[in-house]
């Protein structure tokens, strides 16, 4: 039986600049196309740059005449994210949509990033809370959507707060809960901050639910080797229309959040099908473990320890 295409429509993004972590594969670099055909300046940080330069010619393909361009990003290094944040103030230009979808997911062993930090929670939580904090005065400038792309992992296991590197038992996917988790929850404090103090910025959440994206393909920069199990099982099903959506459909609920006139701040979205595994976007219930303002709160703090990122009042 053939799968039913998904698709949204997005508004006229002229005159927009739209940053996005994570475009130059997969569904990232599906968003940066469609942000691109819909008028806006798409700015890619990129940490690959054959990569990058592959992602650029793709946008200038699909998307003909559109504005594209390229800067450097290791989200694993708080001096690289320091370095995009300094080239992108010294630019000057306001950012109005920032889509934090740049992520590793369940290396088999543990690996730190260049700051000491478990490679999960310091390249999916800590390198864009640092990243959203250096861009604060174009955000704010811009009046922006911040959307930031969590993961159904985020409404399973929890913080763990007594070992948040994982130095004394290092579990894969609990730690992958983790970072997605603290990510949500900075996300929703960032928005509600942003009420408090008048900043402009709309933060809202999205996750693309379950796809064959190459988040757990084979990545020999990690320890991976070979594609795993997960990833092989996702890919029957999507090609089979069964459960799970594609490449294509999962990157619809992050564009959903970050342009639709509809999309609120404070908010996740993600697919509306059985399990919100596929299907179309649309608004869901938060999850349970991203409700507490007292543990935002508390990611919001250590964060700002751990990255020596302030997010300073004007």
């Amino acid at each position: 039986m053939p799968r039913k295409n998904i698709d949204i429509s997005l508004p006229d993004l002229t005159g927009k600049r739209a940053v996005l972590t994570g475009g130059s594969d997969g569904m990232g670099l599906g968003m940066a196309v469609r942000l691109a055909a819909a008028g806006a300046d798409v700015v890619l940080p990129v940490r690959n740059p054959r990569k990058g330069e592959a992602a650029l010619e793709r946008v200038r393909r699909e998307a003909p005449g559109s504005q594209v361009s390229l800067r450097t990003l290791d989200l694993s290094s708080l001096e690289s994210v320091a370095e995009l944040g300094a080239a992108l103030v010294a630019e000057g230009d306001p950012v109005h949509l920032l889509i934090n979808n740049a992520g590793v997911m369940t290396p088999p062993d543990r690996q730190t990033t260049a700051d000491g930090f478990e490679l999960q929670f310091g390249t999916n939580h800590l390198g864009h809370f640092a990243l959203v904090g250096h861009l604060l005065p174009l955000l704010r400038a811009g009046r922006a959507r911040v959307t930031s792309q969590i993961s159904v992992a985020a409404n399973q296991n929890a913080i763990n707060w007594q070992d948040l590197n994982w130095e004394k038992s290092y579990d894969g996917m609990k730690a992958y809960s983790q970072s997605k988790i603290a990510f949500g929850l900075f996300g929703l404090e960032l928005d509600r901050r942003s009420r408090a103090e008048g900043w402009g910025i709309t933060s809202n959440l999205s996750h693309p639910g379950v796809a064959p994206t190459s988040l757990l393909a084979a990545r020999p920069e990690m320890g991976r080797a070979k594609d795993t199990t997960g990833v092989r099982v996702i890919r029957f099903l999507s090609a089979r229309g069964v459960l799970v959506g594609t490449v294509e459909s999962a990157k619809l609920p992050a564009l959903y959040a970050a342009t639709s006139p509809e999309a609120r701040g404070g908010a996740l979205y993600g697919p509306s099908g059985p399990g919100h595994l596929g299907g179309p976007p649309a608004e869901q219930k938060m999850y349970s473990r991203l409700t507490s303002t007292d543990e935002a709160a508390r990611v919001w703090r250590v964060s700002e320890e751990m990255t020596r990122v302030a997010y300073a009042p004007a």
